[in-house]
């Protein structure tokens, strides 16, 4: 594990919530396809070069942008603060602890004005901004509501080598963290952190980082999340269904993970809970608990726990990633020497549909 980030004397920027992911993809008709198509996010802009998509809820300019270029990654996990001096507060805070930060007055993308990126101490391309175009808000547009309609963006995953270090970092940031797996030893693997009142607005895993797990939309409804099953089985595309659809220990949301042409991770999630008041208790789930990331104890499939996508500087270059060198995950509980349990105590029976590796 590796030395604590500094927490920095000048005051954090107030951060409402995570608000946007810009994307890179290699192939933007087929990516189109998938997250229009498919998805059925609303399109707000799009150019030869660029697709600025939002959920039917949402009444800012977009919540992901899809970029062509010539390597699959992140380009910005973008969060909107609660007033324009807040980016005062995010050049002040960022500059204290010497990352390298950028201002433009007229934004980094369409919609979006006066922004600060950064390149956090983590390695991630990390966007704040208050002023944003407005748009038509889609909830009462039934008409054009289908079966899976995505209503918000919920948070992102991101993967990171030392998860207390990464948290660590985020609760300067004024995060609350509200769940985590553990183990006996004070290994951390994961933690859930959030500014709005649900169970995150980003998460931390264990791995090899930086980079990025999934970006999650939500739904209002389980159904929702069964209809994009269907339709991915009757458009013969069921080979994307990476994981579930299931009930997550974690956060008690409804969850299936699919991915993008490029291998993006999506997650789509309903129904977590509210964590809003000041006293909301931390949930610890034991590393070795089968229900933790699946409520019916279903394993988890070994790419979940492996591939992710790579993140990009501020330049547009790639980020080296740094390996984990804490214990990982999948290794203690599915491993060849690994174990988990269904019941406290019950070491014998593991995975109730048996080992995986």
């Amino acid at each position: 594990m590796s030395e604590r980030i500094p927490t920095p004397a000048s005051p954090p920027p107030d951060i409402v919530r995570c608000a946007y992911l810009e994307l890179v993809v290699t192939d933007l008709v087929r990516s189109r396809e998938f997250y229009v198509d498919l998805l059925g996010l609303v399109v707000t802009h799009e150019s030869a070069g660029e697709i600025y998509l939002r959920t039917f809820d949402e009444f800012i300019h977009h919540n992901l942008v899809l970029r062509q270029g010539p390597v699959a990654a992140v380009a910005a996990f973008a969060y909107r603060v609660r007033s324009p001096e807040e980016l005062d507060r995010a050049v002040a805070f960022y500059s204290e602890l010497g990352c390298r930060v950028e201002r433009r007055a007229e934004g980094f993308v369409k919609g979006v004005g006066d922004a600060v990126r950064v390149q956090d101490p983590l390695g991630f391309p990390v966007e704040y901004f208050y002023q944003v175009e407005h748009v038509e808000r889609l909830a009462w547009a039934y008409h054009l509501h289908h079966p899976g309609a995505l209503v918000r963006l919920d948070h992102f995953n991101q993967v990171t080598p030392d998860v207390p270090k990464a948290a660590a970092h985020l609760v300067d940031l004024g995060f609350r963290v509200t769940e985590d797996i553990e183990d006996g030893e004070g290994t951390v693997y994961a933690a859930w952190l959030r500014r709005k009142p649900t169970v995150h607005d980003t998460a931390m895993t264990g791995g090899d980082g930086p980079r990025l797990h999934h970006v999650a939309f939500a739904t209002h409804e389980k159904h929702n999340i069964i209809a994009i099953c269907d339709k991915m089985g009757a458009l013969r595309i069921s080979d994307r269904i990476e994981r579930g659809p299931g009930r997550h220990g974690v956060s008690n949301a409804f969850y299936l993970y699919i991915l993008d042409p490029d291998g993006h991770r999506v997650e789509i999630y309903t129904q977590d809970y509210w964590t809003g008041d000041p006293d909301n208790p931390l949930v610890t789930w034991d590393v070795h608990d089968n229900q933790r990331r699946d409520w019916w104890g279903n394993p988890v499939v070994p790419s979940w726990y492996t591939e992710a996508s790579g993140v990009l500087d501020l330049d547009g270059v790639p980020v080296p990633v740094q390996v984990r060198t804490d214990a990982g995950e999948m290794a203690v509980t599915i491993g060849a020497d690994g174990f988990s349990y269904t019941r406290e105590g019950d070491v014998d029976q593991g995975f109730k549909l048996g080992n995986q590796l």
